[in-house]
């Protein structure tokens, strides 16, 4: 068993073993020992070989400074240089909440950064200081658009998060693709079989074989067309806003060296108080909520994750030998 401090401190480790500085190395440690505490082992240390590849090919910068704009009253602009997505959102955040409790609703543009982690770690903080957040990105091609037989959009996750006052706020994170990529990923590494209709084989067949998906084959969206469309609206939001790459455009221009392409990041955030309904919107809201949780066989999203939490706050968080062995071969770069 590990705790999130020593979890925290081999990522940063290993990544300044390998051309990270410190900052950029925190700011990832903090985000991949938050992916292991919560239970999203896909989006944890399973990363780690993504992350040094694309360090190690040079193309990533892991000394990258962002730079944050406000380009106008409700809109930030963070440019991350290059550099990982995380500490570009770290020095965004604050700028994008002043301008939501300004104005009502901001929106934060981020560009040439690269996105490889999970959604509800960058939306959680926005939603635990008091506003609605959103947030969509962009990958490589990876899902058949309904209908068609090639890759096109990528997994293109989406995430939204409600505040509760003073409990642990509403946020779900899913893939607009039929599972999460790194879920099929881990399935292929673990020889285990994925539902029917999570992905076709090189011949665009329907398979369950997680490695065939992965070899040559390609993810489908959730709800064949309904997905389809959501996974075009956030290509649209994430490149068409920010001029950054649409998902089949990082396919040719990335160095496919299994890390994060360059793409961009759009984020939405609303401040409920200046909606009208300053004085009740949380009461309302939580009797919605309140109603839904005592329905049977209902999910709140978020309990589990917020479950995994409080169990490794007081058990430790329990990395396979596996993953653990490789990622300290990174400390000797």
């Amino acid at each position: 068993m590990m705790t999130e401090a020593e979890i925290q401190q081999l990522v940063s480790d290993c990544l300044m073993a390998n051309g990270c500085n410190s900052e950029n190395a925190a700011a990832l440690g903090r985000t991949i020992s938050a992916a292991e505490r919560d239970g999203s082992a896909s989006h944890g240390l399973f990363r780690m070989p993504g992350y040094i590849a694309s360090l190690r090919s040079g193309k990533v910068d892991g000394c990258a400074e962002p730079t944050v704009e406000r380009i106008s009253p409700s809109v930030v602009r963070v440019d991350g240089r290059r550099g990982y997505a995380p500490l570009a959102l770290e020095k965004g955040r604050q700028a994008l909440i002043e301008a939501a409790q300004e104005n009502g609703i901001a929106a934060m543009a981020l560009v040439n950064v690269h996105h490889f982690s999970s959604l509800w770690v960058e939306v959680e903080p926005i939603a635990e200081a008091g506003l609605v957040a959103m947030a969509f990105t962009t990958y490589k091609s990876a899902v058949v658009p309904a209908g068609a037989k090639k890759p096109f959009f990528g997994t293109n996750p989406m995430c939204f998060g409600w505040p509760r006052g003073d409990q642990p706020p509403l946020v779900f994170d899913q893939a607009s693709s039929s599972m999460a990529k790194g879920d099929v990923m881990i399935a292929a590494r673990d020889g285990q079989p994925v539902p029917m209709g999570t992905g076709v084989d090189v011949e665009g067949e329907l398979t369950t074989d997680a490695q065939k998906i992965i070899d040559g084959g390609a993810l489908l969206p959730f709800g064949g067309h309904k997905g389809s469309t959501i996974a075009m609206m956030i290509e649209l939001l994430v490149a068409g806003l920010t001029g950054m790459d649409f998902s089949y455009e990082a396919q040719v221009n990335d160095n496919n060296d299994g890390g994060p392409p360059n793409g961009g990041e759009f984020m939405l955030a609303i401040d409920p108080n200046h909606f009208g309904d300053a004085d009740s919107w949380l009461q309302h809201s939580e009797m919605f909520i309140e109603n839904l949780a005592g329905m049977e066989g209902a999910h709140i999203p978020g309990d589990r994750r917020y479950a995994n939490r409080a169990k490794a706050a007081i058990h430790g968080i329990k990395i396979s030998a596996k993953t653990l062995d490789s990622c300290k071969e990174f400390l000797n770069a």
